[in-house]
Order: C-alpha cells, then structure tokens, then sequence
C-alpha cells in the first residue's frame, strides 16, 4: 500500500509540515460518481478538481439548494458534457434512489452543520444527518453503488454539541454499513478539522473585512486542527484508493491557536475574550483514547479500523481484510489522543498568514 504525501514547509520556517496527499485519480477514471451537498465548500471545491485533474465519466451534484446549482452549472458551463445536477434532499430516500441509479462511487458531504443553530433545531439535525446518512447508505446499497465515503468532521470525535453528536451517529452507521451489503458495496468516513477559508468560515469573514478595530476570541488557550480544501480532497482520494469497509481515515494535519489566528489575519485589532459558547470545546479531538486500541498510524495518515465481535473467525477475517494496513502501519501507544492541543504540528501566525494569503491570492 502507498501513503504518498509530500510535505510543504513555510518560507519563513522548516519547523512545521502540512500535509499535501498524493492525488491518484486513475480510480475515478470511467466512473460515475455522485457528490450530496456538491454546492456546499467541499463539493464545489471536489467537483471543480475532479472535472480538471480526473478522466471520470461522469459527475453528479446532488442538493436540495436550485440558486447553488444555478450558479454553480453556469460557472462550470465549459464541463457541461461531463456534469449532472439533481435537485433533492438526503431526507427523501426516494429521490436519493433515483439518482443513485447507475453511480459507482458517491462521496456524502450533505449536512446540517452551524453549531448554535443546531443546538436550538436540535431535530432538524438528526433528520438531515443521521437519517439522510441512513438513507444514503440504503440507496447506495440498492443501486449497486461501489463505493461511498463519508465526510466526517472532528467534532464527531468525543462530541460535546448536536452537530457532533449527528456526525459522530453517522460516523456509525457507516462504519458498519458493511454488514447490510453483502460485501457489494463498500463504505468507509474520512474525518478531519477546521478547513480554512471555508464558506462562512472565521478565516473568510476575516478576509473580507481586514480593517476590523475590534475581534471576539472565545478563550485564549483555544485550539483547533486546520486543514486545506486541496488536504480533503487529498485524503477523500486516498480513502477511496485504501477502503475495504468500515475505516475511519484521518490526516495528520497541523492546528493552530485561535487567538494566533486572529494575531494573524486581524493583528491590529483588539482582541475581546468573550468565553466559550454552548456546544464548543476548549480543544478538539481527531483520535480518542478509546479509539486508539483499533487504530494504526501511517506514513501522513490515521486509519481506525472497525472492532469485531471476537469469533474463530475474528483474526482471519481481520488479516484478509486489513492486511495491507497492518503491514504498512504501527499501533498507537495505549491510551493515546490525537487533540489539538497535544499536536506536534503547530502552525505559527506567520505561517498561517502565509498559507491563507497564498489561498486567497489563487481564488
């Protein structure tokens, strides 16, 4: 199995590493694949990448949003010959079964995701993001789908709000999925932190407004995972090459104080600590110690693999399974965490200022 990655260092220092996954798309080619929530950051970012850098037949944005999709189809005009657009919603199993008809691979980034919102439409939550997952996973087992990878998040990891909770459920299903397939369809979850410059983001609002005199930090010890749209598209490809069912695949990525963020992107204003809000933690988690008995680390990745009821069966089945991962990769030390505050990989506002001018300037 290759973990191919390359590694950019900042000008400034050779300090920190961001890790860049090695795109192999020679999976996609001829393949039909379906992306829900293709308008929202991830989707549009994927569906523009796949149309540029892989040779799939075809690919089809699934979401319940018409005006997305209007602008969306008019801005990828030139790809028309390869692009889909379908109108409908995860809640709706019907729909997802028609449009699922004849799909190879569908990546499911669908979901409810604002935080305080969800904390206060707490059902809205659980409609879209658990049973819409439950909903994807049965359609792509009835239409024969190859393969699906979930876009996980690492608020699923040890959740502390709704929005984590939903994930963290989904995260579930998927992980077992499997057991209802038959072995046709295969389903795997990529789960990763903050990405930066996503739409709404706290790094998009503090780009278009850099002459803020004033910022609220929730807490100044706060700290969070930080990952590019290209890193996701990274890692969703490499799930795709290495999935055999049930894994949870996670980036080594690097995080970052909040408050160096701001120190970053808005140096001159005065920073107001204004407390955690309901539903946020201090510091997120990627691997929790529970989850480390069943992980293996690779070269630049994490792969949790699914836990068996033990059978005579149990160590054959996991070997045939799981073997390349086992030869590749190591077990964690007992009781280990993967947070955000115990990271090795810790961006500077120096670095991080660089990395999001070099975005912003590509937009």
């Amino acid at each position: 199995m290759s973990d191919n990655t390359n590694f950019i260092r900042s000008p400034h220092t050779a300090s920190v590493r961001i890790v860049q996954s090695f795109m192999n798309t020679e999976i996609l080619k001829d393949k039909v694949i379906l992306i829900t929530g293709g308008t929202g950051s991830f989707g549009r970012g994927f569906v523009e990448f796949l149309l540029k850098n892989s040779e799939a037949r075809k690919i089809i944005i699934f979401s319940r949003d018409e005006l997305k999709q209007f602008h969306m189809e008019n801005e990828l005009r030139e790809y028309s010959d390869r692009l889909r657009f379908f109108l409908g919603d995860i809640r709706d199993k019907d729909r997802l079964q028609r449009a699922f008809r004849g799909v190879n691979i569908v990546i499911h980034a669908a979901a409810l995701k604002q935080v305080p919102t969800l904390e206060y439409n707490p059902f809205e939550a659980v409609k879209t993001n658990i049973i819409g997952s439950q909903n994807v996973i049965e359609a792509a087992i009835d239409q024969g789908v190859d393969k699906a990878v979930f876009i996980s998040t690492d608020k699923a990891a040890q959740p502390a709000n709704l929005y984590g909770s939903t994930k963290h459920c989904a995260e579930k299903l998927f992980v077992n999925a499997g057991s209802y397939s038959g072995g046709r369809t295969t389903f795997s979850s990529v789960r990763y932190g903050n990405v930066i410059g996503s739409r709404g983001s706290i790094v998009e609002v503090l780009m278009k407004n850099r002459n803020l005199e004033r910022v609220r930090v929730t807490h100044a010890e706060m700290t969070r995972f930080w990952i590019t749209l290209d890193q996701s598209f990274g890692l969703v490809l490499f799930a795709l090459e290495h999935m055999r069912g049930g894994e949870i695949f996670i980036p080594k990525i690097p995080s970052m104080k909040l408050i160096d963020l701001f120190e970053a992107l808005a140096p001159n204003a005065v920073k107001e600590i204004v407390g955690i809000r309901p539903g946020e933690k201090l510091h997120e988690a990627l691997i929790t110690a529970e989850e480390s008995r069943h992980t293996l680390e690779l070269d630049n990745h994490f792969v949790i693999l699914p836990e068996f009821k033990k059978t005579p069966h149990t160590d054959r089945v996991i070997g045939e399974r799981y073997g390349h991962f086992f030869e590749k990769g190591k077990k964690l030390p007992e009781d280990y965490c993967y947070l955000s505050n115990n990271n090795p990989h810790v961006l500077t506002p120096e670095e991080f200022r660089q990395i999001v001018n070099d975005l912003f300037s590509s937009l």
